[in-house]
This record gives C-alpha cells, structure tokens and sequence, in this order.
C-alpha cells in the first residue's frame, strides 16, 4: 500500500487548504484512513479520521468544528479540509492507512501500518 500525500502549503491565519491523499496497492478498500500531524519537537498526534466506507469519522478536540474529513467515491483517495487554521496547526501532516474489518474510525496511531510521506501545513499571522 502506498499512499501519496498533497496540498500543504503556506496560508494566513484565518485562511483554508484543503489535503488529499491517494491511495495504491490495495485490493480491497476496507482501511481505516487517518491523518495525523508533527510539529517540530513534539511527538505525531491524531487528527482525524474515517471509516472505511466513509459512514464515520473522528476528530481531535482541536479541529473538531473546523476540519473535516472526507473519502472520495472510490474509497481510495481522503481529504483533509481545513478552515479556520491557527498558527498552532503549523506541523508537517501525514495520511495514514490501517486495515479494517470493522466499519468504525481507529484513533490510535499503533492501529496505523501504512504511512504517507509528509506534507507541510505553514499557518503564519
């Protein structure tokens, strides 16, 4: 499973961007997608997350209401639309993807086997 992440960039605080992550490899599309973020000295934390058929997604109390998780028809591809960014969102975010035979979000980074590489979030003031 590969999984290519895209659409980081710089934006002002207050501003949008949106992440997508394109998955490959897999024969079947029942994996839990995630993303998760790393800031520069602090360990990778959860940010959201969807189940695989896309029926429930999960969110970190610090984007809840301002980030949202989505899957796209094929179940292959998850996006990342994030508003209202604050400079604490500045970290390098990564997607992630874990086997999953039940229909539900997984929250914990161990769960995840399949990492993308990263893409930088930038929030300035």
């Amino acid at each position: 499973v590969q999984l290519q992440a895209s659409g980081g960039g710089l934006v002002q605080a207050g501003g949008s961007l949106r992440l997508s992550c394109a998955a490959s490899g897999w024969t079947s599309s029942r994996y839990v997608m995630g993303w998760f973020r790393q800031a520069p000295g602090k360990e990778r934390e959860f940010v959201a997350a969807i189940s695989w058929s896309g029926s429930s997604t999960g969110y970190a109390d610090s984007v809840k209401g301002r980030f949202t998780i989505s899957r796209g028809n094929a179940k292959k591809t998850v996006y990342l639309q994030m508003n209202s960014l604050k400079r604490e969102d500045t970290a390098e975010y990564y997607c992630a993807a874990g086997r999953s035979y039940s229909d539900i979000v997984r929250t914990k980074i161990g769960y995840y086997h399949y990492w993308g590489q990263g893409t930088q979030v930038t929030v300035s003031s």
